[in-house]
């Protein structure tokens, strides 16, 4: 004698588990995520079609002529930009894992050399120059 089921099995697969956990860590890392400025003076940077994102720093140097230099916020002119790099505590250097040169683009290149020679003389590793993407 043979039997019949009534029931047959169910083989779909039911995508809306995964989409609610999905859905529930993209809300989690939007909600945890932190956003980051930088420190700064507004200037107006060159534009480069080459640009590369770089990571965020706790250092960011912003030139702007001989006299207006910024270390973060606080303003030193060229002379006086070589002392406040020297009272950054190694601890605070190997924190950095770079250091951001922005320049107006009316400094100029000698001066953004200056710059860079004092970050290295200054055991500053890794040191990057940001532009305003042409996108934005």
């Amino acid at each position: 004698m043979h039997f019949r089921r009534r029931l047959t099995p169910s083989v779909k697969a039911d995508m809306v588990p995964m989409i609610d956990v999905v859905f529930q860590l993209v809300i989690f890392f939007m909600v945890s995520s932190t956003f980051i400025q930088t420190p700064g003076i507004s200037i107006v940077l060159p534009e480069s079609s080459t640009s590369e994102s770089v990571t965020m720093t706790k250092i960011v140097v912003t030139v702007v002529s001989d006299e207006e230099i910024y270390l973060n916020k606080d303003m030193h002119s060229l002379e006086s930009l070589s002392g406040a790099l020297a009272a950054i505590t190694e601890e605070e250097r190997e924190a950095v894992s770079a250091v951001v040169i922005e320049g107006d683009e009316t400094v100029s290149y000698e001066l953004l050399v200056e710059v860079l020679d004092m970050l290295r003389l200054n055991r500053f590793e890794g040191v990057n120059l940001r532009m305003r993407d042409i996108a934005e």
